[in-house]
């Protein structure tokens, strides 16, 4: 069973995502939230494996609340579902800590399969989020690559990105210099890029140094 918590501003929305969960025996909401901070409330007050979340709520930016949850809720996986699709919003919510992104207006069977294989630890694009991450100047494959890291990772690379040492980001990050060099070294495999330089450009590109 995946317990599925709904973060939507619109009633009728999470109403809609509601009643096609209903139909799938193995999909189960525990909570709806109207607000970032109903979120965090409803994280604390159920045990949920997946929260599926818009980016435009009121009360606070969407990838600002997916790292907020990210860091309190490290396991829990994360699907946006948004009626953005632009390279800024979809790399965004990557790079926050988000596993996925559908596009409100994509196939109901999108939005159920993007569930399964998010909870399932996978990453997961719909068709729009895919045509977006290609677009130039998007990053291309990178919006799917930024879905492979870590939280630690991620803030590693924007670090990195923006100049620092690792003996500065030790300090920043409250880890040590090893513990950097270990996750630098993580992320060029993962990215296949081969220096700082580069680490700099990819983050540049998808849009992780200007914010959304």
């Amino acid at each position: 069973m995946i317990r599925v918590v709904i973060a939507d501003d619109h009633a009728v929305v999470r109403a809609g995502v509601r009643a096609v969960l209903a139909a799938e025996a193995d999909l189960h909401v525990v909570a709806e939230a109207d607000s970032p901070t109903a979120v965090m409330r409803e994280l604390k007050d159920h045990a949920a494996d997946t929260l599926l979340v818009d980016l435009t709520m009121p009360g606070g930016r969407g990838v600002d609340l997916i790292a907020r949850v990210r860091q309190a809720f490290p396991n829990l996986r994360i699907l946006v579902l948004s009626m953005h699709a632009t390279p800024e919003y979809v790399s965004g919510a990557l790079a926050a800590g988000a596993n996925g992104y559908v596009v409100k207006g994509s196939g109901l069977e999108d939005l159920v399969t993007a569930l399964r294989a998010v909870a399932a630890g996978k990453s997961f694009l719909d068709a729009s989020a895919k045509r977006v991450a290609g677009q130039p100047g998007s990053g291309g494959s990178g919006v799917t690559e930024l879905a492979r890291l870590s939280l630690r990772e991620r803030e590693v690379l924007i670090l990195v990105a923006e100049g620092h040492t690792n003996r500065e980001i030790s300090e920043l990050l409250v880890i040590s210099p090893k513990t950097v060099d270990t996750h630098r070294t993580s992320l060029m495999r993962k990215l296949d890029l081969h220096d700082a330089q580069a680490l700099t450009r990819f983050a540049m590109q998808n849009g992780l140094l200007s914010g959304v």
